[in-house]
């Protein structure tokens, strides 16, 4: 146990916001409602509360007091918004990052303009983070986790192994849905480069996410050509604009 969440990964430690100063410390889904009303959006596009609060508690049902461990692999890496003790960087097998999960809803794109984000999709493997919650707030931080990875049901809570540098951990992470409508994983090649250049919302743009993204695999010293590559495009497609 240490007092330093970064005791670790000291390069990170003016590379990952303070939680507390964090949107989504205090972000509720109910803030989009009526953005989404204007655009036409049924009223039951995003989960309920309670249809939320079940997956949290299903997800971590079997989960008892010990410390626990999210897998971050997108905007978690640098903008967790929940408290944490520790980091490490962490490896898991039979998982990929994925661009594939197409933002209308004006979180980094519209519906005119859409936006690109990661999810976390069957494949070779992924590294990221692996964030430890102190046990004895695991409720209230993992409550604030699931408003934001939780919003439409794009994603899938789930518990995956990971590597570490000290040993295996279990994390809980966030799998793509591939039965929600904003995981499209027919997405051509050129619409990604378009979405990930010309995407933007109130989180930011999709170019910055992406950005964000490459210069902390960067500063970790991970290799993902995949991200790399779509980086180079976007930038080059959104210098031609």
């Amino acid at each position: 146990m240490t007092s330093d969440p970064f005791i670790h990964h000291p390069e990170l430690r003016d590379k990952i916001r303070d939680p507390h100063e964090s949107y989504f410390r205090t972000f509720t889904p109910s803030d989009f409602d009526e953005r989404m009303k204007a655009l036409g959006a049924p009223a039951h596009w995003r989960l309920t509360d309670e249809q939320r609060e079940a997956t949290r508690h299903a997800a971590l049902e079997e989960h008892r007091g010990d410390d626990l461990w999210v897998f971050a692999y997108g905007s978690l890496m640098w903008d967790p918004g929940f408290l944490f003790e520790e980091i490490r960087l962490a490896d898991v097998t039979g998982y990929a990052r994925h661009f594939c999960l197409k933002d209308e809803i004006g979180g980094r794109g519209t519906r005119e303009a859409p936006g690109l984000v990661a999810a976390l999709d069957e494949g070779s493997s992924c590294t990221g983070l692996a964030f430890r919650i102190a046990g004895d707030r695991i409720d209230p931080e993992t409550e604030i986790l699931w408003r934001r990875e939780m919003l439409s049901g794009a994603y899938v809570p789930a518990f995956v192994e990971a590597q570490t540098a000290d040993g295996w951990i279990k994390a809980v992470t966030f799998l793509a849905n591939r039965r929600a409508k904003r995981i499209r994983s027919d997405i051509s090649r050129s619409d990604q480069v378009r979405y990930l250049a010309t995407g933007s919302g109130v989180l930011g743009t999709s170019l910055e996410y992406i950005e964000n993204l490459v210069n902390h695999l960067t500063t970790l010293g991970i290799e993902d050509r995949e991200v790399s590559s779509l980086l180079s495009e976007a930038k080059a497609y959104a210098a031609g604009l």
